[in-house]
Parts: structure tokens; C-alpha cells; sequence
């Protein structure tokens, strides 16, 4: 997806993050994609725990988007 537009993160007590990002959408630029997630530091690797997306519209409409696969 690319740098994101503006990001924010915050740790947790437990050791984990709390990150938000915003990202400009490939095909219209007045869209956006909104990323929370938690993610967690396990043997040098980050983990992602919890992820949730949600994409805004050029007209200000949201829509939460499905989740993606692992690989």
C-alpha cells in the first residue's frame, strides 16, 4: 500500500503497540484507507495481533474492509 499519509502509534503496557495509519488509495486520491492494529515484538519478529481496516470515500462514506489472508 505504500507510505502511509499520516501514522500514529502508541505502547501498550504489555509490550505491544497500538499503530494508526492512513494511507491515500491507489485509484482515487481523495479516498483513503484508514489501518488500526496491534502488533508485538516475538523473537525480533513484529507480530500482528488485531488488525481492522477501514476504507472513506471521495464522498465521506466509510466502510469497514475485509480482512486480509495470511500467507
Amino acid at each position: 500500500m505504500g507510505k502511509p499519509k499520516h501514522a500514529f502509534r502508541v505502547p501498550l503496557p504489555n509490550g505491544s503497540n497500538l499503530s494508526l495509519a492512513v494511507f491515500a488509495t491507489r485509484n482515487d486520491p481523495a479516498a483513503e484507507v484508514i489501518s488500526v492494529q496491534i502488533t508485538r515484538l516475538v523473537d525480533d519478529n513484529w507480530v500482528t495481533d488485531a488488525r481492522l481496516a477501514v476504507y472513506r470515500s471521495p464522498e465521506g462514506n466509510y466502510s469497514q474492509l475485509p480482512d486480509r489472508e495470511k500467507t
